[in-house]
């Protein structure tokens, strides 16, 4: 006869392993395993003449879950009327696309305005001061890849403005050249403001004379020069005869 302690003791131990379930996970241990998605994903038009270059870019934007594509526009007027409809936070915009920097323009009077991305397949540096100056936001350049795009279009999302370091230094070099264009305007408008007798004493300055013999050498006194010295620092908008003297010779340099 079979014991029935044993029968039970034989049932326990050949029956199936079981965890106990355990406690459910605090959220915050949960967050910390598993990066935060993103809660709000900028809204995006691309707008190219090329409809591979659309679809493409589309594409590769799709994989971004800080981008949300809403709509593309194959030129000037189609992107115009796009923006209108569904208000994008951003626009990757290929500049070779005819009207595109009338376009730029016209995007950046709105309100609000998108953030514009510009991009081109041809080497259009030269031209990008321009776009620049109507209001683009970030830049990819023909050597660029998909990721580059995605990268500049999240950071343009961002805030940030983003330009390669060579167009960066041309945009350099054409604003230090316009400073140098204004500040020579500003030179010949002073300097035409100058009566006969302050630009005669300009030009002692420029010859290293002090005052007095300024004073000395037309026969005037020295509290006149005084008044002379200071009524063309004034003029010329410069705080030192050295300046002013530096700004004679400037203006008797051929111009270019």
């Amino acid at each position: 006869m079979n014991d029935p302690s044993l029968e039970r003791e034989s049932i326990r131990s050949t029956a199936p392993f079981r965890l106990r379930p355990s406690a459910p996970r605090a959220v915050d241990d949960f967050s910390a395993l598993t990066p935060p998605r993103s809660t709000h994903a900028a809204r995006a038009v691309v707008a190219s003449s090329l409809r591979l270059l659309r679809d493409g870019l589309s594409d590769a934007l799709a994989r971004s879950t800080a981008i949300a594509v809403v709509g593309t526009a194959s030129d000037a007027s189609r992107t115009r009327t796009t923006i209108a409809d569904l208000e994008p936070d951003l626009v990757l915009l290929d500049i070779e696309m005819p009207d595109s920097l009338a376009l730029v323009h016209t995007i950046h009077d709105l309100a609000p305005a998108p953030k514009i991305v510009a991009f081109a397949v041809s080497d259009v540096d030269d031209a990008l001061v321009a776009y620049i100056e109507a209001g683009i936001a970030g830049y990819v350049t023909r050597d660029g890849s998909l990721t580059d795009v995605v990268a500049t279009v999240e950071s343009v999302s961002r805030g940030e403005t983003i330009v390669s370091p060579r167009l960066a230094a041309s945009l350099f070099r054409r604003l230090a050249a316009q400073r140098r264009r204004d500040e020579v305007a500003v030179a010949e408008s002073a300097a035409a403001q100058l009566t006969s007798r302050e630009r005669q004493i300009l030009m002692l300055i420029e010859q290293g004379m002090a005052n007095k013999e300024i004073a000395r050498t037309l026969g005037i006194e020295l509290a006149t020069v005084k008044n002379h010295v200071h009524r063309v620092l004034e003029k010329l908008k410069v705080s030192r005869r050295g300046q002013a003297a530096a700004r004679l010779r400037a203006d008797a340099r051929p111009k270019s």
